[in-house]
């Protein structure tokens, strides 16, 4: 019997729905490409060498765009003969995109991060005809409604809708990084790796990573990262400790525990601003001072979690912007391409130099 909660077969419907849903045309009497097809916004994107995203920005008059890349922008538009009031109208009248959010079996999606970029993309995609829905996953770790593309979050090593999106060709985005795959990302090796090498600036040997189950890739990766730094300085890495629920709770209860065993570590790398936040509080109720006793480094740089809390910050709009780059040109069949976002050390007053 056939599954029906999976998504159906994109020879059946989603090819001819996306291209119904996506495709912006010149108007009839606009000039053609050599081989006779209609000037589209790919080929602005490709003679005014931008992403298509980009083209879209600077049409639709959205911030991000530098003032030079627009000029370019509409340079290519005149050139061509495009009209991008002719496609919009077409688009307009068509049924919008349906863009399905799907979050890997066990992710929480009330984490901060997920809701800041969620709140990005939301705005980033208000007016382009797109609409955008949550897809529950199943007890196979597959979406199970129906999308004309996905974006996906929380992807592990084994994570099977990878596979399962490609056999049915459906097109997706991952948030996240692997090989051959539509992907943004940040760095999180180099982030885990700038944590590290602080806290060894400042003079820290016995350094403990809290971090959530490593099956996450991000997890993984900052893991990854922060232990190189370790071993490249002769310093033992060590077990980390892991909370199956990255939150501040599991956090404060993990650090709680760990203290309470006779551990005393001087510093700790939480994988997460909300880890390290829980953390924080752990060791201020067993009478710790930060950062006199303990520096603290989190991860993402959330606004209003944690106070004067240094971390490594990651670029969740632009995160979400270049998602949104990724997705037009899904949409425009553009070739497959991956991007890292940089990531950096933010210096605040939970770190000090070990006493």
């Amino acid at each position: 019997m056939t599954n029906t909660r999976r998504p159906p077969n994109r020879s059946t419907s989603t090819g001819a729905a996306i291209a119904d849903a996506a495709s912006e045309h010149a108007s009839p009497g606009a000039r053609t490409t050599p081989s006779g097809s209609r000037i589209t916004i790919r080929d602005v994107a490709r003679s005014a060498h931008v992403s298509i995203g980009t083209v879209s920005r600077a049409l639709n008059g959205r911030p991000g765009v530098h003032p030079d890349t627009r000029r370019r922008v509409m340079a290519a538009v005149a050139e061509l003969g495009f009209d991008p009031d002719q496609a919009a109208r077409e688009l307009s009248n068509r049924r919008p995109v349906r863009v399905g959010l799907s979050v890997a079996r066990g992710f929480r999606r009330l984490i901060p991060f997920f809701v800041l970029f969620k709140e990005h993309l939301l705005d980033g995609l208000a007016s382009g005809g797109f609409r955008v829905h949550d897809v529950p996953t199943g007890a196979d770790g597959l979406p199970t409604a129906e999308a004309d593309l996905y974006l996906l979050f929380g992807a592990h090593a084994d994570d099977p809708r990878i596979a399962h999106l490609e056999a049915q060709e459906r097109p997706f985005i991952l948030v996240g990084h692997r090989k051959g795959v539509r992907s943004v990302a940040a760095d999180d090796v180099q982030g885990g790796r700038l944590a590290a090498e602080h806290l060894l600036r400042l003079g820290h040997r016995d350094i403990l990573h809290l971090t959530g189950a490593l099956s996450s890739q991000a997890f993984f990766d900052r893991a990854r990262g922060f232990g190189a730094a370790l071993a490249d300085a002769d310093v033992d890495v060590g077990k980390p400790s892991i909370c199956e629920d990255p939150s501040a709770l599991a956090a404060y209860r993990a650090f709680r525990t760990l203290l309470e065993s006779g551990a005393r570590p001087t510093a700790v790398f939480a994988a997460t601003d909300e880890m390290a936040v829980g953390c924080q509080a752990a060791a201020v109720d067993a009478g710790l001072a930060i950062p006199g006793d303990l520096s603290v480094v989190g991860f993402d740089d959330m606004p209003e979690v944690g106070f004067d809390l240094t971390t490594v910050r990651q670029d969740i709009g632009e995160l979400a912007r270049i998602t949104i780059d990724l997705l037009h040109e899904a949409l425009a069949d553009a070739p497959v391409r991956s991007a890292f976002l940089p990531v950096h050390l933010v210096t605040r007053g939970s770190t000090a130099e070990r006493r």
